[in-house]
């Protein structure tokens, strides 16, 4: 048992090197005047950013979000995140079985504290360099056609959003959250990727206080997910 076992974690070990996290060398002195922010939504986290910094990289993007003043980026699971109706089965792929991966973008106005006003979301602060590191990591996580443009799915969860096919495995060592913080890491944040299952997990190595609050959403059609 335990040598099918550790033949399981290997073979998931095997499976997490997609989207494969920046390995730059950010230093610790640069001027840290580009701005960010985390947002974790229970058990997903995603990265909220200004779109110009991922439309030089991906200009398609502004033809589809024309009017925004923000993105809100998370990776996951294709079939638990697009799932209209989340059952046991779907939770235990999602988990277990190394699954196709989806990246889930939503253009949004305003404040992004205000806009996500249920969830925990924190400001970090990145070099010029280290901007562009997070942006490129997160440009290699869409999937993209023959012609270099990436690939639409559906509508997204909530908002003015789309789905779009990720790059990459998803599974319980290779999850939202280890997305993020490898976005993160490549941006320069003092923050190691591995083991990064929960949450809680990103939000406690970054710091910063909580900006929840006990209002209701302005805007949510329910719980982001994976």
């Amino acid at each position: 048992m335990q040598r099918i076992v550790l033949l399981f974690l290997i073979f998931l070990g095997g499976c997490a090197t997609l989207p494969r996290a920046n390995k730059t060398c950010i230093s610790k002195d640069a001027v840290r005047d580009q701005h960010l922010y985390v947002a974790s939504h229970g058990w997903h986290t995603g990265i909220i950013l200004e779109p110009e910094n991922l439309n030089r990289l991906m200009p398609s993007l502004a033809d589809r979000f024309p009017d925004c003043d923000y993105y809100e980026i998370g990776w996951g699971d294709a079939g638990f995140y697009q799932a209209s109706k989340i059952t046991v089965k779907i939770t235990l792929n999602a988990v277990f079985v190394p699954s196709d991966t989806v990246v889930h973008l939503v253009g949004f106005q305003g404040n992004p504290i205000e806009y996500f006003n249920t969830s925990d979301v924190r400001e970090v602060s990145v070099s010029s360099d280290g901007m562009k590191s997070l942006c490129a990591f997160v440009e290699s996580s869409f999937a993209k056609d023959q012609t270099g443009l990436p690939i639409k799915l559906g509508h997204g969860l909530y908002g003015d959003s789309q789905f779009y096919e990720g790059q990459g495995k998803y599974h319980l060592f290779n999850g939202c959250n280890k997305w993020t913080a490898k976005a993160l890491c490549g941006g320069g944040v003092e923050i190691e990727p591995r083991c990064k299952i929960s949450s809680a997990s990103v939000m406690n190595e970054i710091g910063g206080s909580s900006s929840s609050s006990k209002s209701q959403p302005l805007h949510r059609k329910g719980p982001h997910r994976f």
